[in-house]
């Protein structure tokens, strides 16, 4: 769609600035395959939250009115949300997948276009959101969640691409998605369900703001770095310098970490050190665990005695518990029986923001964990990066289980098929619809 009017722009604002080095960057056939990759993640995702409290209150809201290409963004960006088990992007601690994909599905579905079209969108989309989230500085994350507030940077760039705006139309679009960011961490207190309309409206807030750009509707250019801007009021810290900061790097999408256990992505470094040493302890009693990490972790996970699956997801106590006791992460790990089961061990782990850890972060999150059995044995692992990040990837064929693991969970019928017709869009094809559950 053309614009109503002529939009002209300040070539010196970040935001402009920001909306050329994405615009430049090149996409090689690699490039479309890792956006298909995670956009299944995100899809599937998406469709196993339709089976949760949370999800059925969403299509509940969904099939009051028609459904538009907005409040399907809403709707498939909070479904994506829900499960913990969503894509993280560490430098910018955004989850860019359950904001990006359902604001560029969405409108892509609805355009009629295909597969390259529509991934390009989704790694542009990933580019502005995280860019903008390592620009924030370190202080915005203990309040604002950056899913949320950085989020329609990304959705607006995605829905922008596909509107095929120009490079002034483009700029308003990021203003106005700018100035729609909120999100607060306030309701971890009561486990609130808060979290996913953040990744909803973060889809949604975006797709508005290009679609208004597109018809002529102005942005402010400064919305990053005015005096009255979105650093100024939510960033105390802010290192813009970081935005536009190595443009020749790899897509952020590349550099964007796959969950693969059903938990905040804080908890996965004592997840993965834990699970290394549950075969090590056996039946043997546990005494202690001693849990080293970042402070970030224990800022947003510090829950020893978590009251709901929720706050279990949330809890490096419980995740550590599981770990080394069980021996295996899965969405029955943070249910009632679960919690009650390990109330005991879990009340036995002591956490702390140590060196290295604190060092390193936001660039790796890691963990140490150390276990004192009741016989005098101490064992202990490290990881410096968790499974799933780009150092220590899941790959293609995990990739593909992991949707599988999503889609029976939710109750879609022939996963692979719906699988296989995500990654063909790496070869141009067309976006398949989403497949009912069946159960």
């Amino acid at each position: 769609m053309t614009a109503l009017a002529p939009l002209s722009v300040s070539m010196s604002s970040l935001t402009s600035r920001l909306a050329a080095l994405i615009a430049a960057r090149p996409i090689e056939p690699d490039d479309y395959r890792s956006a298909a990759l995670f956009t299944l993640d995100a899809l599937a995702n998406a469709l196993a939250g339709r089976k949760s409290a949370p999800g059925a209150i969403l299509l509940d809201w969904a099939a009051a009115e028609p459904l538009t290409a907005g409040r399907e963004a809403m709707l498939l960006g909070g479904l994506t949300h829900i499960l913990e088990v969503d894509d993280l992007h560490r430098a910018s601690v955004v989850h860019p997948g359950c904001v990006v994909v359902p604001a560029a599905y969405a409108l892509a579905r609805r355009r009629g276009l295909h597969g390259h079209a529509f991934l390009a969108a989704v790694l542009r989309g990933f580019e502005a959101c995280c860019r903008v989230g390592m620009a924030v500085g370190p202080a915005h994350y203990r309040i604002w969640h950056n899913t949320a507030t950085c989020g329609p940077f990304g959705s607006a760039y995605a829905a922008g691409n596909l509107l095929g705006l120009d490079h002034a139309a483009m700029t308003h679009a990021l203003g106005n998605a700018g100035t729609q960011s909120s999100g607060l961490w306030q309701f971890l207190d009561t486990g609130a369900m808060s979290k996913h309309l953040h990744a909803g409206r973060a889809a949604e807030s975006g797709l508005l703001a290009a679609d208004l750009a597109a018809r002529g509707f102005s942005g402010p250019p400064h919305i990053l770095e005015g005096d009255k801007g979105f650093f100024k009021a939510t960033c105390s810290d802010a290192q813009p310098e970081r935005l536009l900061a190595e443009p020749d790097a790899p897509w952020q999408l590349r550099l964007t970490s796959i969950k693969p256990w059903p938990s905040c992505r804080h908890t996965h470094p004592v997840i993965d050190a834990g699970l290394s040493l549950a075969p090590r302890i056996g039946n043997r009693r546990i005494e202690h665990i001693q849990v080293g990490t970042y402070q970030a972790a224990l800022d947003v996970c510090d829950r020893i005695a978590p009251r709901s699956e929720y706050e279990a997801k949330f809890s490096l106590q419980h995740t550590a518990a599981a770990a080394v006791t069980d021996g295996h992460i899965n969405f029955d790990s943070f249910d009632a029986d679960a919690r009650t089961r390990l109330a005991e061990t879990a009340a036995r782990v002591e956490i702390a923001a140590t060196a290295p850890f604190v060092q390193r972060y936001p660039k790796a999150w890691g963990a140490h964990v150390s276990v004192t059995l009741s016989d005098g044995t101490e064992l202990s692992a490290e990881r410096e990066h968790a499974f799933g990040d780009p150092e220590n990837p899941l790959d293609e064929t995990a990739m593909r289980a992991k949707a599988a693991m999503l889609l029976e969970y939710g109750g879609i019928a022939a996963p692979a098929t719906f699988i296989d017709s995500v990654l063909a869009l790496a070869e141009d094809a067309a976006l398949p619809d989403l497949p009912p559950a069946v159960r």
